[in-house]
């Protein structure tokens, strides 16, 4: 079997899912290879030169063709540590690459960097754009690519089952493409979709397929349940198997090393919070054991030698913290937590940095304790406040995530979360801000008129008249007039690495120390 990760999607770390499931199938002596085509194709088109369309030159600036010269060394620079102690250095690097891929999307109507891909024609959700991307794989621009590389995939591999994994819509259209070449070159292999993108779907109330004639099968949820069912495998020969990387060129990854990806749980332990994606599509929390977790990391790390682990849970558990509190990986960590008691405590903290922890995630979302109880958060603002002095002292970094627009908040309660953030600035290191987008089967949602973002029969949010008249436009405006052009603020953003975000920030922090 092949497991596909396609582009595009940031290609900071292996992908973890198809890791996971490659692991699955050697446990049960099944055969299969997983290839990252999202690291491939992204290096590809980077390393081309300068294109010439026709008798049309492409743009001729002093910029383009400083990128294009010096694009391997761009590529290089982010995996030196020296470049994690500069952000000026840093965003110099992202901004060429970037401007590469920009360039190298344009003859095909593409926008692509190192985050995402859009096609000014063609949008993810709409099912009549996916097929369209299927019917005309030579119209995406890693075509050249992917024909050349899926076909030596077969050829040296022999599968009988290809599997693509779709996490994200900047992946689809891709994938969709991918899926349309190996359908017509390679009839007789039985071609799996899965991915978070896929379940997401799949979970819609009104789901119905409309990909019958491009997927043999559509996956929901973690696969290897469809895998032990397509193999004939049994499942409780093995009620947990530790991921495989081997397949996956880990140094070349852009860090200074390895970035090891690792899930201690499927889904949300606290699945409370109004309006969450989890709860509408009801999935289910699968945890894994703190004492099998750390029999993982042990495997992983001597396979791996990690620099730094990123544990990808929606939300790491108390039981898994004190765990690596008492049985410290040896390597440094960072992971999303929620705002939980023990960070109240400031020895709790110092231990989570004796362990290794870096940096965490946390999901403030407001400053305002109505705009929070009326999320079902579970946060107090006096609580939230001591946790995140507790981690400043304890020299672990924060990455705070915010959220405006929600039903319950106005201008008043955005501006008390700018003041939260104003007091709270020397123990925030980096921020995430978000506009609230309404998940279109919430139950929430039935209680707001609602219009579409986009005419797309597979969209998973929705606009609504916001009851307190706070809509988009007004968020957006309060956000970039106001919220950030608040001096403590913008020193916290110009901080955040461009593109990769939370998935380099630790580095920054790591550089610091």
């Amino acid at each position: 079997m092949l497991l596909i990760n396609p582009p595009v999607v940031r290609p900071c770390e292996a992908p973890a899912g198809i890791a996971a499931l490659a692991g699955f199938l050697r446990r049960h002596g099944q055969t299969c290879y997983a290839v990252d085509l999202n690291l491939e194709g992204l290096r590809c088109l980077i390393e081309q030169p300068l294109p010439t369309n026709g008798s049309v030159n492409f743009p001729d600036d002093l910029w383009t063709r400083r990128s294009f010269r010096n694009r391997l060394t761009a590529w290089k620079r982010l995996s030196s540590w020296k470049t994690y102690s500069r952000i000026d250095h840093y965003g110099e690097a992202i901004r060429s690459l970037n401007r590469i891929l920009e360039i190298q999307g344009s003859k095909t109507k593409s926008l692509i960097n190192l985050t995402n891909y859009k096609n000014e024609n063609l949008f993810p959700i709409r099912s009549a754009d996916l097929i369209h991307a299927a019917e005309n794989p030579r119209e995406n621009p890693f075509y050249p690519f992917f024909s050349r590389r899926l076909s030596e995939l077969v050829e040296t591999h022999h599968p009988d089952v290809a599997g693509f994994s779709v996490n994200y819509l900047s992946q689809a259209l891709c994938a969709f493409a991918m899926i349309g070449y190996f359908r017509r070159s390679f009839p007789k292999i039985r071609v799996v979709l899965g991915g978070g993108l896929i379940t997401s779907w799949l979970s819609r109330p009104d789901w119905q397929n409309p990909f019958g004639a491009l997927a043999d099968h559509l996956v929901c949820g973690p696969g290897e349940e469809y895998l032990a069912q397509l193999f004939h495998l049994n499942m409780d020969s093995c009620n947990r198997i530790t991921p495989d990387y081997h397949d996956f060129p880990l140094k070349e990854y852009p860090a200074p090393g390895v970035i090891l990806p690792y899930s201690a749980s499927h889904g949300c332990y606290w699945q409370q919070c109004t309006f969450c994606p989890e709860k509408a599509e009801k999935s289910v929390y699968r945890p894994t054991t703190p004492e099998v977790v750390s029999n993982d990391l042990s495997k992983l790390i001597a396979d791996t030698r990690p620099i730094l682990i990123h544990f990808m849970d929606n939300a790491m558990t108390p039981a898994l913290l004190r765990r690596l509190i008492e049985h410290p990986p040896g390597v440094p960590w960072y992971g999303f937590v929620r705002f939980i008691p023990e960070l109240h405590d400031p020895d709790f903290c110092l231990a989570l940095k004796k362990s290794g922890c870096a940096m965490l995630k946390l999901g403030l979302e407001s400053g305002d304790q109505r705009v929070l109880d009326s999320l079902e958060k579970n946060i107090h603002l006096d609580q939230a406040s001591r946790s995140l002095q507790n981690l400043h002292r304890a020299g672990i970094g924060t990455y705070v995530y915010l959220l405006f627009g929600t039903p319950a908040e106005d201008q008043t309660a955005a501006e008390k979360t700018q003041d939260f953030v104003i007091h709270h600035a020397p123990c925030i290191d980096f921020l995430n801000i978000a506009i609230f987008n309404l998940p279109l089967f919430s139950d929430g949602a039935k209680n707001y008129e609602t219009f579409p973002f986009y005419d797309g029969d597979l969209s998973l949010y929705t606009q609504f008249h916001h009851p307190r008249g706070w809509n988009r436009g007004k968020v957006r405006q309060f956000l970039v007039k106001q919220f950030k052009r608040q001096p403590a603020i913008a020193s916290i953003l110009r901080r955040d690495p461009p593109a990769f975000t939370s998935n380099h920030a630790p580095l920054f922090m790591l550089r610091k120390r």
